[in-house]
């Protein structure tokens, strides 16, 4: 079910059309929304990008010091080149974090498989479109798994649209959501850069 349908002046602008579309929801996310990121959280190595694309997330994580298992159910050249697929398979013992930018189309589902993979106490963080606070479906999920933290941008950050990086995509807000499995209270917002 979409959250949104658009409005018709969208509608005739071609702007939802399918040749106007990302292949397989592949948005990149801009190392700067990394850095941004690790100004303000710490996490537990190992860290699990589990939707790495060509890297954007996991090189910055890496020359942070951080341990980097980075799979992807396409690979673009980056990460282990067997496909993985995180809606479906897991990692057996994994012990660590997760931090990626998911597919947005099936967000509500990294979130729900990234929590339940991560052991008590550690962190989730999903790089999401300011958007995702809204629905029915995801107030159950926030019911059910408040964020601890959630990072708005207060100035737009560029998603690559199939990894390609242009000014002109920044039309959308993002921010940094983040959950510690088992955590269980009010969800802090805070504006970053």
């Amino acid at each position: 079910m979409k959250d949104w349908t658009g409005t018709k002046q969208f509608i005739l602008s071609g702007n939802n059309r399918k040749d106007n579309a990302e292949i397989n929801d592949y948005y990149a996310t801009e190392p700067k929304a990394v850095e941004i990121l690790l100004e303000n959280e710490k996490f537990n190595n190992p860290i699990w990008e589990c939707a790495c694309g060509e890297g954007h997330i996991s090189k910055v994580l890496e020359t942070h010091g951080y341990t980097v298992i980075s799979t992807d159910l396409i690979y673009r050249g980056y990460g282990e080149k067997e496909p993985f697929d995180f809606l479906n398979e897991t990692l057996e013992d994994f012990n660590g974090d997760i931090i990626t930018n998911p597919p947005y189309k099936f967000a509500q589902e990294f979130v729900e498989i990234a929590i339940e993979t991560v052991k008590e106490g550690h962190k989730v963080a999903m790089f999401l479109k300011l958007t995702f606070l809204e629905g029915k479906s995801r107030k159950k999920l926030f019911e059910k798994y408040p964020p601890k933290t959630v990072y708005v941008f207060s100035s737009r950050v560029c998603c690559g649209k199939n990894g390609v990086f242009n000014s002109k995509n920044n039309a959308v807000a993002y921010a940094w959501f983040i959950w510690i499995k088992g955590f269980k209270g009010n969800t802090v917002i805070k504006w970053v850069n």
